[in-house]
């Protein structure tokens, strides 16, 4: 069903790419979008144990697309070193494909717990007011990856 990745020399262990989703702090998240038309936006989230948590508001575009067809892409750009003087990049990246699905209620508190964790460590003691603050709106989606490839410039290759 995924297409196999043509330079094997370039592509990045299971492992290494999971640590590329793991550290990274952005990403694209690709959907069927209306007509049609693929509609990727770019996000922070967070990614473990195999899935890929995001938040948003509970309606709008992304989660249209998720609701008319659950399989999407999400794209993480762990390094794009452009060299001039080489004519080329030297880059590294992770593509997952997976379906997503907007958690329910009882669910919700893991997942944001774990993005607050990533982007707000130092602010433990103020978790819980600013969940709760925005706890109605909130809605969370989580991605079950399936498959997920990683390619480096061929300069980086060891």
């Amino acid at each position: 069903m995924f297409r196999e990745m043509r330079r094997k020399r370039q592509q990045l262990s299971e492992k290494e790419a999971a640590a590329v989703l793991e550290r990274g702090t952005s990403g694209v998240l690709a959907v069927l979008g209306d007509g049609g038309y693929p509609y990727a936006v770019p996000l922070s989230y967070v990614y473990q144990d195999g899935k890929i948590y995001f938040h948003c508001a509970g309606s709008g575009h992304k989660l249209d697309g998720i609701r008319n067809c659950d399989k999407v892409s999400f794209c993480v750009i762990d390094q794009d070193e452009v060299h001039p003087e080489k004519y080329t990049t030297y880059f590294r990246s992770v593509i997952a494909f997976g379906k997503a699905r907007i958690l329910e209620e009882d669910e919700k508190r893991k997942a944001i717990l774990l993005l607050t964790e990533k982007y707000c460590p130092k602010q433990r003691e103020d978790w819980g007011k600013a969940i709760e603050r925005e706890w109605k709106p909130l809605c969370m989606v989580e991605i079950q990856v399936e498959h997920m490839t990683g390619k480096q410039a061929i300069e980086m290759v060891k």
